[in-house]
C-alpha cells in the first residue's frame, strides 16, 4: 500500500510539473501570438498609410457610376474632387450626407451632421468632465464602408477605416477635435488652427 501511495504521489509531482510547463509554454505561445498580430497590425497600417492622390480635376464617371449604385434611386447630389476623394454631397431620409470614394471609385465611407444628443452617454460624459469650459460647436458622424480598406482623412488627420463621431469643441480661440467611438471611448483627435 505504501509503496501504491509513493507511486501515486510520485505520479501526481510528476503530472503537475508538467502541467505547470504546459502552461508556461502557452504563456510564451499567446505572448508570441499577440507580438506578431501587432506587429501586423502596424505594417497593414503602415502600408495603408499612404492615401492615393487623385489625378486632374473632374470626377470620375466611374465614381458617379459607384455612387448610383450604392444609392439606388438618389439624384441631386453635388460632386467635388479634392486631392484624395471624389466626393458627392447628397440628401438622404431628409439628411445632407456627403459620400467619399476613394482612387479605385470604391465608397471609403459617408459623413453626416450629428448633435451632443447622438453621442454615447460615455462621450458627453468624458467632454464633460475633460473638457470642461469648452462648449460643443459641431458633431458629425463617420460611417465607414467595412468593405473597403481605405482610411479616411478627415480634419488633417488619417485614421483607420472604423465607425467614429468627431466632435468640435471650443474654447475662445481654442478649437479641438474630439474623436469618439460607437462605445463612447473618446480621446483627442487634432487641434485645428
Amino acid at each position: 500500500m505504501k509503496k501504491f501511495l509513493m507511486l501515486s504521489a510520485g505520479a501526481m509531482l510528476i503530472s503537475s510539473i508538467t502541467l505547470a510547463q504546459n502552461e508556461v509554454a502557452i504563456k510564451k505561445n499567446e505572448k508570441a501570438l499577440k507580438q506578431e498580430e501587432k506587429q501586423l497590425r502596424e505594417e497593414k497600417k503602415e502600408t495603408r498609410k499612404e492615401l492615393k492622390k487623385l489625378e486632374g480635376k473632374e470626377v470620375s464617371y466611374m465614381t458617379k457610376q459607384q455612387f448610383y449604385h450604392d444609392f439606388d434611386g438618389l439624384t441631386g447630389e453635388t460632386w467635388r474632387r479634392t486631392e484624395n476623394y471624389d466626393i458627392a454631397a447628397f440628401t438622404q431620409d431628409g439628411i445632407r450626407k456627403s459620400a467619399y470614394y476613394d482612387s479605385n471609385s470604391k465608397l471609403v465611407g459617408t459623413v453626416e451632421p450629428k448633435t451632443v444628443k447622438d453621442l454615447p452617454e460615455k462621450a458627453r460624459q468624458y467632454i464633460k468632465k475633460k473638457w470642461a469650459g469648452y462648449d460643443v460647436v459641431h458633431v458629425i458622424y463617420f460611417d465607414d464602408n467595412e468593405w473597403n480598406d481605405t482610411d479616411m482623412l478627415l480634419y488633417g488627420q488619417q485614421f483607420d477605416d472604423e465607425d467614429n463621431y468627431f466632435i468640435e469643441v471650443v474654447k475662445g480661440t481654442d478649437k479641438v477635435i474630439l474623436r469618439s467611438d460607437l462605445d463612447g471611448e473618446t480621446d483627442f483627435f487634432a487641434q485645428v488652427k
